[in-house]
């Protein structure tokens, strides 16, 4: 059974930074998995931020996003660098996890997802 355990999430005054760490249990990350950060704002859908290959050779980026967010992995964690963080960009944000990855860009843009993690929520405020 794969888990995936969220961790990181904090109050952060706007343009503070943040790093998220999802710790990937059950599976080890090889390219036959995916993994990926998203996020749900109160009131809107849950978009996507980056899907990565489990071997962290192929990542797909929400273009708005990819100037200030960062995936990276190490061993089996997976972290979300966070840089000049604004107050919409507050929001409960998830790891996730394709098993028999088809690709990260439909991974991230077709929502293609076999596990949800239970979310960490970030709050931007001053």
């Amino acid at each position: 059974q794969l888990q995936l355990v969220e961790s990181g999430g904090d109050l952060v005054p706007p343009g503070g930074s943040l790093r998220l760490s999802c710790a990937v249990d059950g599976i080890t990350l090889n390219n036959d998995v995916g993994i990926g950060w998203f996020r749900q704002a109160p009131g809107k859908d849950r978009e996507y931020i980056s899907c990565m290959s489990g071997s962290g050779t192929t990542i797909y980026n929400q273009r708005s996003l990819k100037d200030r967010f960062t995936i990276s992995k190490d061993k089996n964690t997976v972290f979300l660098q966070m840089n000049n963080l604004k107050p919409e960009d507050t929001a409960v944000y998830y790891c996730a996890a394709r098993l028999s990855l088809r690709s990260v860009q439909t991974m991230c843009v077709n929502r293609d997802i076999n596990y949800w993690g239970q979310g960490t929520q970030v709050t931007v405020s001053s």
